[in-house]
């Protein structure tokens, strides 16, 4: 049985949406500090500190905690508190091939059941996506982070399959925590890519109903971040004893 609504209504809430409670405002902040890399991978998460920068009490902070584990963006180690979680390459890899499977079936899928509501959705997703590319800071502006994910889930939005959007929704956020690894880096400036061009593609295929095409060039764009990250590491290997955020992305 899938998560009842209360309990998966997090995953599905953008940072810039506004909080209905303390400890949803807590989640959305410190959400948005790890996958932006504000709190390391491997970070220790003393609630008694992090109480005063979120401002919230230890109480609302640990309920905020405790979604965060269900996110797999935070662990647990017992009595020893919480951490952010680690990230490599393995885990890249896993989850690209992960979220391809998956979000390619769906998109197959909505193609196959979307409607004329669907068809306008979509369009008018990418017509904000596409406004948000051309405003200044591209895709480093917290508009186009919204957009994209809006992007995105309008692709599958006629998809039946509630698990499915449950666990894209998942992953997404997951493949944006790399995203912005891969921004600090350097890695997207090291390799020449047309953003737009890819959800250009995506979208023409799926409003003309051509599902193979459509997959395909979903498929692509997903696994470019991945390759993206392989080249820098393989480029630019880490040290023996790694200080930063970034040099986690061991294989």
């Amino acid at each position: 049985m899938l998560p009842n609504q209360t309990f998966t209504d997090h995953l599905l809430r953008s940072a810039s949406e506004s909080p209905r409670t303390l400890s949803e405002r807590a989640y959305l902040a410190v959400r948005q500090d790890i996958v932006q890399g504000r709190l390391a991978p491997g970070e220790r998460l003393r609630v008694e500190h992090l109480k005063d920068r979120y401002a919230v009490g230890a109480g609302t902070l640990r309920e905020a905690l405790a979604l965060l584990v269900s996110d797999a963006l935070v662990t647990v180690e017992g009595q020893r508190g919480y951490r952010v979680a680690e990230i490599s390459l393995a885990d890249l890899k896993d989850l690209t091939d992960t979220r391809v499977m998956l979000e390619t079936e769906a998109l197959r899928q909505s193609i196959r059941l979307g409607d004329a509501r669907w068809e306008s959705d979509l369009t008018q997703a990418f017509a904000a996506l596409t406004d948000a590319e051309q405003q200044p800071g591209g895709l480093e502006h917290q508009r186009w982070e919204v957009a994209n994910k809006r992007f995105h889930e309008a692709l599958i939005s006629a998809h039946r399959s509630p698990w499915s959007k449950h666990l894209l929704g998942l992953l997404y956020r997951h493949g944006e925590r790399y995203r912005h690894v891969a921004i600090r880096m350097g890695a997207t400036q090291a390799v020449h890519r047309d953003v737009h061009d890819e959800h250009a593609r995506i979208y023409t295929a799926a409003i003309a109903r051509q599902e193979a095409r459509a997959a395909l060039a979903l498929e692509a764009h997903i696994r470019l971040t991945c390759d993206i990250l392989v080249q820098q590491a393989a480029n630019h290997p880490p040290p023996a004893q790694p200080s930063g955020a970034e040099l986690g992305l061991a294989a």
